[in-house]
């Protein structure tokens, strides 16, 4: 088996061809696993906005979602902080389903378009597979909801939003005498208002409620608070259920944009991604109105999405300087006892739920932002370890069992560098 998985690792590597394959560089491939599925024979085309989401145009519409949807762009610093480079790739080897991998034959047979670990301010491997490249922008899926979650600390603290507990119509006076409106913000953050609201099927495809709120979205004069003001479903009591809903998110979404009278992306931008050094414009969805999907479409190059992780393994500061609030970080991966229903084992059968993050089991405190087909950027404080993935293939249901390959490979990683 060991000669089988060292056969798979010589073929990826082979697979790069002319490449340049030193130590640290980002590796960059062609192709990768099932590309004929995924669209190579068409050289990754992009979809439109039916058809985006299926295999045939994932590669090419997770990249240029801008071609897709309306955005607004989320200006890049001036200079971007610099990174450095192991002068050695570290061998990863996990176990997943009584089987060694490491890094090679996990791309061999997983199709992630990017893969990034790093510590700290160092990267550790950088890859590349479907012909993406470092200048790509890959989207983020729900991970755009810690994003958002990230801003909310920030406009508390400059008393832009008094309080998460608040009620939503505070600021969003249309939904005023609705159920999402009378439900606290922190509630919303949480992930759990009660209200009976689809978001997405296992596949990731919206169904429902979500449906329709994304088709109204495209109309000419969108309205989504009015559209989030007219669900009257509450199957549980507020904070009783753990619920991941997309309407849960979007009203504070709506909320954060009313409190600051500026779209959220500028704020971004201000606040977070140019004093992180960010290298590349990011972008962000938006409904015709301008209001971003705080639930998904948010853009960034890999290495820029390295950098957030650094943040929050920083638990809010670059090089000394507090971005996101401290205690704000540690609210938002952390679970209080008061709150049952977000623990790891309840939320979920295995990971719990902050403000908008899901956080991982055990005493040592690690989280993780999670988008649907297998986004994701890992964290642990402790270690200053960052694990951040683009892909193409959701690992549900089995990864809200922690049956995730990509979990193995870091929870490997911590293992082996992070004590």
């Amino acid at each position: 088996m060991r000669f089988v998985h060292f056969l798979a690792a010589i073929g990826t590597l082979l697979s790069l061809g002319a490449v340049s394959a030193r130590a640290g560089q980002p590796r960059f491939d062609s192709s990768g696993p099932e590309a004929a599925l995924f669209g190579a024979a068409q050289h990754y085309p992009v979809g439109d906005r039916d058809s985006w989401g299926n295999p045939g145009y994932s590669v090419g519409s997770y990249t240029h979602f801008e071609r897709i949807f309306p955005t607004h762009r989320v200006e890049r610093a001036a200079a971007p902080s610099p990174w450095r480079r192991s002068a050695h790739e570290p061998q990863i080897h996990y176990l997943f389903r009584g089987r060694t991998g490491t890094v090679d034959t996990y791309l061999a047979h997983f199709p992630a378009t990017g893969l990034l670990l790093l510590q700290d301010d160092t990267i550790l491997i950088e890859r590349y597979q479907y012909g993406r490249n470092d200048s790509d922008r890959f989207t983020s899926n729900s991970m755009a909801k810690s994003i958002m979650a990230l801003l909310v600390g920030i406009a508390v603290k400059e008393g832009r939003i008094r309080s998460i507990d608040d009620h939503a119509a505070r600021y969003i006076p249309r939904m005023q005498g609705s159920l999402y409106g009378e439900t606290s913000l922190r509630t919303l953050l949480q992930m759990s208002s009660g209200i009976d609201f689809d978001y997405l099927t296992p596949a990731g495809v919206p169904s429902g409620d979500s449906r329709v709120l994304l088709k109204g979205s495209f109309a000419p004069h969108s309205d989504l608070a009015a559209q989030l003001a007219a669900v009257n479903r509450r199957v549980a009591p507020p904070r009783a259920k753990f619920h991941y809903s997309g309407g849960d998110n979007l009203t504070v979404g709506i909320a954060l944009r009313r409190a600051l009278g500026v779209p959220l992306a500028e704020y971004l931008s201000a606040k977070i991604w140019k004093p992180i050094g960010a290298e590349a414009d990011a972008t962000w969805a938006t409904d015709t109105s301008g209001q971003e999907y705080t639930f998904y479409g948010f853009n960034a190059t890999l290495r820029d999405y390295g950098r957030l992780g650094r943040l929050l393994a920083h638990d809010g500061a670059w090089n000394g300087r507090q971005i996101v609030p401290r205690q704000w970080m540690i609210e938002a991966t952390t679970v209080r006892s008061t709150d049952h229903q977000v623990m790891p084992g309840v939320a979920t059968p295995y990971y719990g739920y902050g403000y908008q993050i899901w956080i991982l089991p055990g005493a040592r405190r690690m989280f993780v932002l999670r988008g649907s087909d297998s986004q994701y950027i890992f964290v642990d404080p402790q270690s200053k370890l960052v694990l951040v993935q683009a892909a193409l293939r959701s690992e549900a249901p089995n990864a809200e069992n922690g049956l995730s390959e990509t979990l193995a490979l870091w929870l490997a990683l911590v293992k082996q560098m992070g004590d």
